[in-house]
């Protein structure tokens, strides 16, 4: 088993061409033994942008505080607290930070096998 607190998990910056202002924390990884899929959280602070891409892998996200836009496809929802989303594969996506505090989510992602 593994266990941890976020307080002791590295804060990054969002690596991605016109991110701005969004944090990363990988929880866990294949580092810590897990074989199908990563957990990370996301930190979006004021103004914050992670910009239209896409991945040939699903996204699983559950909001923890805040709240924001999560675009894929043709749509937009405003994704709150205990609010959640699929995002399927190869679907292009991109979030927008809309509330005042910081928008923080779990996103899960699968490994590829």
């Amino acid at each position: 088993m593994y266990t941890n607190n976020i307080k002791n998990v590295k804060v990054e910056d969002v690596d991605m061409e016109g991110a701005k202002n969004s944090k990363i924390q990988w929880l866990i990884t294949k580092h810590h033994g897990a074989q199908n899929f990563a957990m990370r959280r996301f930190i979006l602070e004021k103004d914050a942008v992670i910009p239209k891409h896409q991945h040939p892998w699903e996204h699983e996200i559950f909001v923890l505080s805040g709240s924001g836009i999560v675009g894929a496809g043709n749509e937009e929802k405003e994704l709150g607290p205990g609010d959640f989303a699929f995002i399927p594969p190869d679907v292009p996506h991109w979030y927008r930070k809309t509330s005042k505090d910081d928008w923080i989510f779990i996103c899960i992602i699968p490994y590829k096998k």
